[in-house]
């Protein structure tokens, strides 16, 4: 019996020994100073961050908005690499989404809401830009490290599902913020696009379905995404669906220094200042319909004005370069200051610049004009064109019917942040008189659809990424010039490849989502599913 005794109480010892020693080693390697959960709000912030699409990248020489001239910098070729990869980001909202749960949040919470909103916003995006991508299985971590390929119409579905969702949820958040639970994961914080203010998100929430249904308006036939029905229950039920009313809803990104510089500004204006010059694509369609949006944007062309002797005012000294030239050329005729480069006093003149709008007020309002020339709901679609389009010029400071200043930067002068560096004129604006021109008037059937792209190409300048060349890609609109300089074989590149860890980690679904939509390959001029 005492030998029994001894046999069971030494294996007792030795466990409770090793529970000891495991417990003092954790204890030691603890890091006390850094946290081991992530707040939802700091999460919140990242994912912002992650989606803002700003100036000075490459999706704005891919909508011909400005070029560059000089290709140690870049060059202005449709030869596509990989698309957006947002996966982190995603995995991000996931997290985020679990850390407001943990945290006081109820089952129904802003974070969860907005989480909704994210995932539509970056799931279709990457869509857009490539076509079939991992979705359903794409979040599951270890569980699924080869994740299946989701078609591009399942995508769209669920994106306007969880906005659908998303729009309701915030409905029962604003009208009884206790429903979202207690503590820190039932309120929003750290926002920068909002202030919290989660009334905004669902205004950005409805804009962002507009925008989709517009992007699939080659599949009004399709009766599982029925998109006629879901833009009129939207534009109809404003209660139940609110939408911008104004610029102040804009979603946007917002500079302050000295932590966060507009990516113009007096510290890389020798860089790149004079390394682009404005394209012809949007100059060009600027003078064509004299508007004054051109002297905030844009400077004359010293060589119109110097050389030719024309007036710094006059529309016809604003030249934008053609995007299809080859690079050699542009560089020689902009060494020559033959074209218009980007507003130095606009741009480059501080280092807040103006904010970035992701999802706008003008935008918004194009969309429900489209939507309406369309036939898709009832309504006057002129009142949403105008207002599109007086929205755009408030944004640049234009006036109804007044007087703006135009500064344009003054030859041989070498800091951008003086105002003694810049020749002023007063330019003269009526909105009215420009409405009716017979260029500019809206119009019914196709010539009014035509006029509502262009004048949205125009107003997503320096703004919302990728989105005009969508519009062109999905519409024509406006015409994009091609030829050497283009690359890809003088042809606009229609998609975006895959990103190279998926032909690496994920290679069998990888090839199965190529043969299902590009005969197998990669292709940037494959046709996907939205366009055809």
């Amino acid at each position: 019996m005492k030998t029994n005794i001894k046999i069971y109480i030494l294996p007792l010892l030795i466990i409770l020994a090793a529970t000891s020693c495991k417990k003092s080693f954790d204890d030691l390697t603890k890091n006390n100073n850094k946290p081991s959960t992530v707040p939802a709000s700091l999460l919140f912030n990242g994912i912002m961050n992650s989606m803002a699409d700003l100036p000075e990248k490459q999706p704005e020489i891919y909508d011909q908005y400005y070029l560059y001239n000089y290709d140690y910098y870049g060059n202005n070729r449709y030869d596509f690499a990989s698309g957006d990869d947002y996966y982190s980001a995603l995995k991000n909202v996931t997290a985020m989404e679990t850390a407001a749960t943990n945290t006081g949040g109820a089952a129904v919470n802003p974070y969860e809401a907005v989480g909704k909103f994210f995932k539509a916003y970056f799931f279709s995006k990457m869509s857009l830009e490539m076509g079939d991508i991992p979705m359903s299985q794409a979040l599951q971590g270890l569980n699924t490290l080869e994740p299946v390929y989701d078609t591009q119409k399942a995508v769209m579905v669920q994106s306007l599902a969880w906005l659908e969702s998303a729009n309701t949820d915030m409905t029962q958040l604003i009208a009884n913020p206790s429903a979202g639970g207690t503590g820190e994961g039932a309120a929003l914080n750290n926002d920068i696009f909002y202030g919290n203010d989660l009334s905004k998100w669902q205004k950005a929430v409805n804009a962002l379905r507009l925008r989709l249904l517009v992007e699939l308006s080659k599949k009004t036939a399709d009766a599982d995404l029925n998109i006629a029905a879901q833009f009129a229950s939207v534009l109809n039920n404003p209660a139940k669906y609110p939408l911008m009313s104004g610029v102040d809803d804009n979603m946007q990104y917002t500079y302050v220094t000295p932590s966060n510089f507009y990516p113009s500004n007096p510290n890389n204006f020798g860089q790149s200042g004079s390394r682009k010059n404005m394209s012809a694509t949007y100059v060009s369609l600027l003078t064509q319909l004299k508007d004054p949006r051109v002297f905030v944007t844009a400077e004359p062309s010293r060589d119109a004005v110097d050389v030719l002797k024309q007036s710094p005012t006059d529309f016809n000294s604003f030249i934008g370069a053609d995007a299809g030239l080859d690079l050699s050329i542009m560089y020689n005729n902009a060494g020559l200051q033959k074209y218009s480069f980007i507003n130095r006093k606009h741009y480059y003149s501080t280092f807040t610049g103006e904010p970035t709008i992701q999802i706008g007020y003008a935008e918004q309002q194009f969309n429900i004009a489209e939507g309406i020339n369309r036939g898709w709901a009832a309504g006057d679609a002129s009142t949403y064109y105008k207002a599109g389009i007086k929205a755009s010029m408030t944004g640049y400071g234009i006036p109804d019917n007044g007087i703006f200043i135009a500064y344009f930067y003054r030859p041989g002068s070498t800091d951008v942040t003086k105002a003694s560096n810049y020749d002023n004129y007063s330019i003269t604006a009526n909105f009215d008189a420009y409405y009716a021109q017979p260029l500019v008037q809206y119009a019914a059937g196709s010539t009014g659809l035509t006029r509502i792209l262009q004048q949205k190409y125009i107003a997503l300048f320096r703004h919302s990424g990728l989105e005009s060349y969508f519009t062109n890609r999905r519409t024509g609109v406006p015409t994009f010039t091609t030829g050497p300089g283009t690359g890809n074989g003088t042809r606009i590149a229609t998609r975006f490849q895959y990103p190279v860890s998926e032909r690496t980690s994920n290679t069998a679904n990888y090839n199965k989502a190529l043969q299902s939509q590009f005969a197998g390959n990669d292709d940037i001029n494959g046709v996907m599913w939205i366009l055809q």
